[in-house]
């Protein structure tokens, strides 16, 4: 399925998807009604049979493309945004997750942020968690207003929001997030050989080299069916592919910024878990 057309726009929604037929048609609709901004959307199916093919052909939008990630990558959703990438035209690029929706006026909130400020590399908003499990939905919607909270105070300080992305909780999700695609091009996109919290490592390159903006209105509604990810790690929810991350992360940084700039961050990092530094 293509546009067929060569013009540019705005933004590039890339939307890696993996037998969410259903799901993906809800994130895609939320994308091609965004007011006040050109949008193109670009679905990557990285399933062996092309699971999501008719799903996606049933929308007869000549805004919307179909590729299929081939091989399939065995579930390394990096490799599959980094491949819808590639065929984006967008002055801006968006990486929504198959099972998110943007929230109404989410792109155009995240296009004023970078172009207002056309030095900085990448944008996000607050996170909005819904679903049917209260429990997991009240720990969610906490955990995404202390972000938030996090992400005001530390609006364009590139340190402090390195010292949150390395040693704190997360401050956004994946799909909350917008990048300028010189940015994403010049930054090398995801890192490949990451299986699991590869949007972690990749944001905060982006944001400790390129500046972040922080647009303080909900730009992704965030849907939790199960244990989050970003809560568990911060919590304590380290599993091997987890370690692996952030340990590629550590290095990277190390190697990128310095040794005395990360051990730095990281003793502040210790330090931030006392009351009274919070208040600092």
């Amino acid at each position: 399925m293509s546009s067929g057309s060569g013009s540019p726009c705005e933004v590039s929604v890339i939307i890696a998807t993996f037998r969410r037929e259903k799901l993906v048609l809800e994130a895609l609709a939320s994308a091609l009604s965004q007011d006040g901004v050109s949008v193109e959307a670009i679905v990557v199916d990285d399933s062996p049979d092309a699971s999501a093919r008719k799903a996606i052909e049933s929308v007869r939008d000549p805004r919307v493309r179909y590729l299929v990630h081939a091989p399939p990558t065995g579930g390394k959703p990096g490799s599959v945004r980094n491949e819808g990438a590639r065929h984006a035209r967008g002055r801006f690029v968006h990486f929504l997750d198959d099972d998110d929706r943007l929230a109404d006026g989410a792109l155009r909130a995240l296009v004023d942020a970078l172009t207002n400020s056309p030095h900085l590399g990448m944008a996000f908003g607050r996170v909005v968690p819904f679903g049917d499990n209260e429990r997991i939905l009240a720990r969610e919607t906490a955990y995404f207003d202390r972000a938030a909270r996090n992400a005001a105070r530390i609006r364009g300080r590139k340190l402090r929001f390195a010292l949150q992305m390395l040693f704190g909780e997360g401050l956004f999700v994946n799909s909350a997030c917008m990048v300028s695609r010189e940015v994403f091009s010049a930054s090398g996109g995801y890192d490949t050989s990451l299986a699991i919290a590869e949007d972690t490592e990749f944001y905060l390159r982006v944001g400790r080299a390129h500046g972040f903006a922080f647009v303080d209105r909900p730009v992704l509604h965030y849907r939790t069916g199960g244990e989050s990810l970003t809560s568990a790690v911060k919590s304590g929810g380290w599993d091997e592919r987890v370690l692996v991350t952030y340990g590629t992360m550590y290095e990277k940084y190390r190697r990128d910024f310095g040794v005395s700039e990360f051990l730095a961050l990281k003793v502040l990092g210790r330090l931030s878990r006392l009351p009274w530094i919070q208040r600092v």
